[in-house]
């Protein structure tokens, strides 16, 4: 059996920016520090933090008056920031730069009137945060069949922002339904989706017909690691997401000749070699690394913690 490794895979940049975020709150300020929500949707990085000291909370009232707050990668609305000062928390800002932009392209928009429709998954945190900039002009589109169905107050003045995480080609699908629908579409300056998501998803489109069978390291959670999996089952073999190496069933690689790995955004690339270390005792005997897109892509951390 012998594996194919796609690269790129594991962290991007925003994802290295908010762990080193959260460790370096922690050598700054001491244990513990606060983090709302997951700081990137990954257990093992989770767990990995907590043994250093940090504290994760889904709801602000849970951090005492004083302490420092980090709130994730995946950003916040507005009004958790005016919340953290009226419970008099001192926040630091961990959200990736590349959803940022995303919300000050909803601000953008919000300003000048527009009906603004979000292609995205409505119960993901970054959805939420994103919307939080402007509740009452925000639509969330998920589907084409979303976007055939849409209603909005004024046709001639509409624009169209995207989760930076989603599945390219399904993104590009609900996209085509709009700008036939709205031919005035107003649209970002640069592309939502983030780079990495991209390169990822290119990387294990470049292996379609040469794997049995894929494995995704990544979180349940995590919605582009979800988007590699159905990439990989799209291909018309058997696909599966896993946390880690201890989740691979020895049948799945029953008559397996090759199989194809990739990990989410958010995966460790330690989570990666343990993988392939299984994979080497089930009886893989080769190993390939796959290069795709080099990836430079450097984001300064916030001052709070520089």
């Amino acid at each position: 059996m012998k594996v194919l490794l796609c690269r790129p895979r594991g962290f991007c940049a925003g994802v290295e920016r908010a762990i080193e975020t959260v460790e370096r709150a922690l050598t700054k300020f001491g244990r513990p520090v606060y983090v709302r929500h997951e700081i990137v949707h990954n257990q093992v990085v989770v767990r990995d933090l907590e043994q250093k000291g940090a504290i994760f909370v889904e709801h602000l009232t849970q951090v005492p008056t004083g302490s420092h707050v980090i709130f994730s990668a995946h950003g916040v609305a507005p009004e958790v920031f005016r919340e953290a000062g009226r419970l008099a928390l001192h926040a630091i800002d961990a959200t990736c730069p590349l959803v940022t932009k995303v919300h000050v392209e909803a601000r953008r928009f919000a300003a000048r009137g527009y009906t603004i429709l979000l292609i995205g998954h409505a119960d993901h945190v970054e959805v939420e945060g994103v919307v939080g900039e402007a509740p009452d002009r925000t639509l969330v589109v998920a589907t084409p069949a979303d976007a055939e169905r849409v209603q909005v107050p004024d046709p001639e003045r509409v624009a169209v922002l995207t989760q930076t995480t989603l599945s390219v080609d399904e993104a590009m699908r609900v996209m085509d339904v709009l700008k036939r629908r709205f031919p005035k579409l107003a649209t970002p300056r640069k592309e939502d989706i983030c780079y990495a998501t991209t390169n990822r998803q290119m990387a294990v489109k470049s292996l379609r017909g040469q794997v049995d069978l894929w494995l995704v390291i990544g979180d349940r959670m995590s919605s582009n690691s979800n988007r590699l999996r159905e990439l990989g089952a799209d291909m018309g073999v058997p696909a599966h997401l896993v946390l880690t190496a201890d989740e691979l069933q020895p049948q799945w690689f029953a008559g397996a000749r090759a199989v194809g790995i990739t990990s989410g955004a958010s995966t460790p690339e330690s989570s990666v070699r343990a993988v392939v270390d299984r994979l080497r005792a089930l009886g893989a005997t080769e190993l390939e690394e796959i290069d795709g897109i080099p990836e430079t892509v450097e984001f300064s951390l916030p001052h709070e913690v520089r």
